[in-house]
């Protein structure tokens, strides 16, 4: 892993905090799920999981192979200096069971969806295994320098509100528990693609900070979630391409 997507930004633009870049799916192979990265179909498990002789595979997550992530924590922490935060980041454990359960990236999600019904015991079973090995991945890139992390559950915006709140946020939920026994200084960001919906619901994980998604009013997101919890972003991505001056009107807007 190179620290260099998180420190050119850093050098070039010096900003409050830079984010440690890797993908969601990194830790995988450390407890027992090895995948590929095709060129055209990206990332590729072999062996998906979906019955109990599947689970069989799965082992305690062994962070002496993710050694690589701490070493680039602690190089971009000694490069940015003590007055820039570190951020790490990890995928929370539905979104992280779809690739592992669908076997690549899918856009109905029709197997994991239909394990809530024909194969709960399973799906559950999965979910508890990445929550552990998810929170002690979390309390390692704190360790490793880690200031602050960011959990994406980026597809749990395709479950119905009472499925995410079955299916996701109980073992979000878990690890805030866990690793604010561990680290209770380090704030947690919870981050959910199409989150309109479920925002109260987030904010029940125990979560420091909200990620707002750029389909969402902040005023209103503002108004569900009272006073004392933070939000983040909330600007389209797609005002990255527009002119700086574009840019800086709509974060000014989003922040006044």
């Amino acid at each position: 892993m190179d620290d260099a997507p998180g420190r050119k930004p850093w050098e070039a633009f010096r900003p409050d905090a830079v984010i440690i870049f890797s993908d969601i799916l990194t830790p995988l192979p450390a407890f027992g799920v090895p995948f590929d990265i095709e060129e055209v179909r990206g990332p590729v498990i072999q062996s998906p999981i979906y019955s109990e002789e599947g689970l069989k595979s799965l082992h305690p997550i062994d962070l002496e192979k993710l050694h690589f992530v701490g070493e680039s924590l602690r190089i971009l922490r000694r490069e940015v200096g003590g007055n820039t935060a570190v951020l790490g980041f990890v995928g929370a454990p539905w979104t992280t069971a779809t690739y592992i359960v669908e076997g690549c990236t899918t856009r109905t999600y029709t197997t994991i969806k239909t394990m809530c019904h024909t194969a709960p015991h399973v799906l559950r079973a999965l979910l508890s295994h990445l929550t552990q090995a998810i929170s002690d991945y979390i309390v390692f890139q704190v360790e490793s320098g880690a200031h602050c992390i960011q959990i994406f559950d980026s597809w749990g915006g395709q479950l119905p509100p009472d499925m995410w709140e079955c299916w996701s946020r109980p073992y979000i939920q878990e690890i805030v528990s866990i690793v604010k026994n561990k680290c209770p200084q380090t704030p947690l960001v919870l981050y959910i693609n199409g989150n309109g919906g479920i925002l109260e619901r987030m904010k029940a994980t125990g979560v420091d900070v909200i990620g707002l998604d750029w389909t969402v009013d902040m005023e209103d997101g503002r108004k569900r979630l009272g006073k004392e919890i933070s939000v983040q972003g909330n600007v389209d991505p797609a005002c990255l391409f527009s002119p700086l001056p574009a840019l800086t009107e709509e974060i000014q807007r989003k922040i006044g």
